[in-house]
């Protein structure tokens, strides 16, 4: 759960360290059985967990940890203007009155400007399983530090198209 739940670079690191001692023990185990198959197998799970905990303990938590600090930063800063763009993908996306719409799953990026074109907008579908996903101009939105708000009524956003899934266009 630690891993597939995907909580940030500190909580999916201590899974693969979970993972990583749950392999040792196993080696152990098959050590003292003389179970050759079973320490292999667990040899290779321990190298690929080992690479997990260096990857998500050691790399990505200091950048989220450098990312941080910006945007800590930015929010002490008369106007706060900054937010980690990969915070962008679970953001919820709210109307001008507050109403929750959904979440912002993707923001595609325009390459010669560099400037966001629009943003995947999720909402749930029926008995909250599925999702339904809208492209929003990214005009339409206000960037704020924790959130999206969309410029749209919650009736004007729900007749916005919804996307095919596998299948975005290339511009709005």
């Amino acid at each position: 759960m630690m891993t597939a739940a995907n909580l940030g670079a500190r909580v999916t690191g201590w899974g693969f360290a979970v993972f990583t001692l749950g392999s040792l023990c196993w080696i152990a185990v098959g050590l003292s059985g003389g179970q050759t198959s079973l320490v292999v197998a667990n040899g290779a799970l321990f190298v690929i967990n080992a690479i997990g905990v260096w990857r998500w303990l050691g790399l990505q938590s200091a950048r989220e940890d450098g990312a941080g600090a910006a945007k800590q930063a930015s929010r002490r800063a008369a106007t706060p203007t900054l937010f980690p763009a990969t915070e962008l993908a679970g953001m919820p996306v709210v109307t001008l009155a507050g109403e929750e719409l959904g979440l912002a799953v993707e923001a595609l990026v325009e390459c010669l400007s560099a400037q966001i074109s629009y943003v995947v907008v999720s909402t749930a579908g029926s008995w909250m399983v599925d999702e339904i996903l809208r492209a929003v101009p990214c005009g339409q939105l206000t960037f704020q530090p924790d959130r999206l708000v969309l410029a749209l009524s919650r009736e004007a956003f729900a007749e916005l198209s919804p996307l095919p899934k596998g299948d975005w266009p290339a511009a709005l």
